[in-house]
């Protein structure tokens, strides 16, 4: 069973940048795929980003597309969300999921991000 850890939420001012971390116990095997997701009090998580662990090749929400990057480290199992450019809406705690198959089946516990205005 894959452990997530997510870290690198804070508080900002809108217009400025964080950048996520989430790092898993084991290896990824290459057909899984890393998440990022999104809930804001009272409404849904949503996807924000994807990576595929294989190649690479990435997913963006259409609301951050061009602001946020989605990478990773191969050698330290690690996944960054790169999130430039914040507004006030991206509020919300950021959670990093893992999917081995159809669904994401594995969760972290979450990282407040704050955007102040």
């Amino acid at each position: 069973q894959v452990q997530l850890v997510e870290s690198g939420g804070g508080l900002v001012q809108a217009g400025g940048s964080l950048r996520l971390s989430c790092a898993a116990s084991e290896r990824p095997f290459s057909s899984y795929t890393m998440g990022w997701f999104r809930q804001a009090p009272g409404k849904e998580r949503n996807l924000v980003a994807s990576i595929r662990w294989s190649d690479g090749s990435t997913y963006y929400g259409d609301s951050v597309k061009g602001r946020f990057t989605i990478s990773r480290d191969n050698a330290k199992n690690t996944v960054f969300l790169q999130m430039n450019s914040l507004k006030p809406e991206n509020t919300a705690v950021y959670y990093c999921a893992c999917r081995p198959g159809v669904k994401y089946n594995y969760w972290g516990q979450g990282t407040q991000v704050t955007v102040s205005s």
